[in-house]
């Protein structure tokens, strides 16, 4: 193992807090803020480009405000010209609330990498009555960047735990009809106990050589040792994890654990053995947790089948 100094502390809290990937403090939020940000960037590119040199209009400045999003508050920037006269579509100029479905479909462009054609689509699919295509251009040119920047960023070298998992988005397609899409992330937690989101990932299927690939890559970004991955039962995603990073713990989700344990246990019981099982997964050691496992057994029996 690489050697490691972790703050105990902080990571508990992260692990406690439910908060991963959404709310306040989740950590899509600044994924959506750099987009945002950029794309507000591109679409003053095109208003300066569009006006008559002669006019003498240029950047003056940004203006600050904080816009609520289903992943969390960001910070937009919105860029000002001298004469007022940018009117932004991205993020108006009095929105405060993120419209509707907006955050989803950021993120899944993260997912979708690099393609100019991909990311230009989607804005031309959003905003192809409001924005002509010399400004969706503008805004692709400065997107991509960021997007480029984020997923191929260096990592740090050791995370204390990492979680593996699918996340679903209600996205649009090709044809603008709301479909369902799996997104593949890895969420990690450094040895500070800051919590960052490492990767996402598009894969038809979730088999173990997909996620074999998204260690290579992460392997390749600088991560040199992860103590804990969390994930789920998938046949062989524990090799290819260790594959990699041989002498990483593989810890299986509890949630899902938890399913299979409640398979063997009749349906007028399950109720009683969940509440008896989460003083297994909910104590504060490991003695506890073995003591409190042997209690469970022994009511258990009379709650099978």
């Amino acid at each position: 193992m690489a050697n490691l100094e972790i703050d105990y502390k902080k990571a508990a809290q992260q692990l406690r807090s439910g908060e991963a990937l959404f709310g306040k403090d989740g950590a899509l939020a600044p994924m959506l803020e750099r987009i945002l940000n950029a794309a507000l960037e591109g679409e003053m590119d095109a208003h300066l480009n569009s006006v008559d040199c002669s006019s003498g209009n240029r950047r003056n400045g940004k203006m600050s405000k904080t816009v609520q999003t289903k992943y969390g508050e960001v910070i937009v920037e919105t860029p000002r010209d001298r004469d007022g006269s940018f009117k932004p579509e991205t993020v108006k100029k009095r929105e405060t609330i993120l419209a509707e479905g907006m955050a989803d479909q950021i993120i899944n462009m993260y997912a979708l990498g690099t393609s100019t054609r991909d990311i230009s689509k989607y804005f031309e699919r959003e905003f192809n009555t409001t924005l002509s295509a010399e400004t969706i251009s503008a805004i692709t040119d400065r997107v991509i960047p960021e997007i480029t920047a984020w997923k191929s960023r260096m990592l740090d070298p050791v995370y204390a735990i990492c979680w593996l998992d699918a996340i679903h988005y209600k996205v649009k397609d090709d044809k603008g009809r709301a479909v369902t899409r799996a997104i593949y992330n890895v969420l990690g937690v450094n040895k500070s106990g800051h919590k960052d989101l490492l990767g996402m990932y598009i894969s038809e299927s979730e088999g173990a050589n997909f996620w074999l690939d998204v260690m290579t890559d992460l392997q390749n970004r600088g991560v040199r040792d992860i103590l804990i991955c969390c994930v789920d039962g998938l046949k062989g995603f524990p090799d290819a994890i260790q594959s990699v990073f041989p002498e990483t713990s593989v810890q299986l989700c509890v949630v899902h654990q938890i399913r299979n344990s409640i398979k063997y246990v009749g349906s007028k019981h399950q109720k009683e053995f969940l509440k008896d099982l989460k003083t297994v997964y909910g104590a504060v050691s490991k003695d506890s947790a073995l003591a409190q496992l042997d209690m469970v057994d022994e009511n258990g029996v009379r709650c099978t089948p």
